[in-house]
């Protein structure tokens, strides 16, 4: 009767010690969850670097966005953009 009663031990332990690792796994998962569950607040946009206007952020965009449109050629973008940063 020994035995029985080591293996009956034995199996209650190996039952408790799978529980709380379950509880733990829970947790965790909660925990997750709830993080992912906050609303992220949306990144302020740069700031321009000092001794750039708005303005000029604005017309630089503008350029940008032309050059990725294929309406001006880099070399037009650069010569608009020093134009621009220059002040003229």
């Amino acid at each position: 009767m020994g035995g029985v009663a080591a293996a009956a031990h034995h199996s209650g332990k190996k039952s408790a010690q799978a529980q709380a690792e379950n509880e733990y796994q829970n947790q965790q998962i909660s925990q997750l969850q709830a993080q992912q569950a906050q609303p992220v607040a949306p990144a302020a946009p740069p700031a321009a670097p000092a001794g750039v206007s708005n303005d000029m952020v604005t017309q630089l965009e503008n350029l940008k966005r032309l050059l990725d449109d294929g309406v001006l050629t880099q070399a037009e973008f650069d010569m608009q953009k020093q134009k621009v940063l220059a002040g003229s």
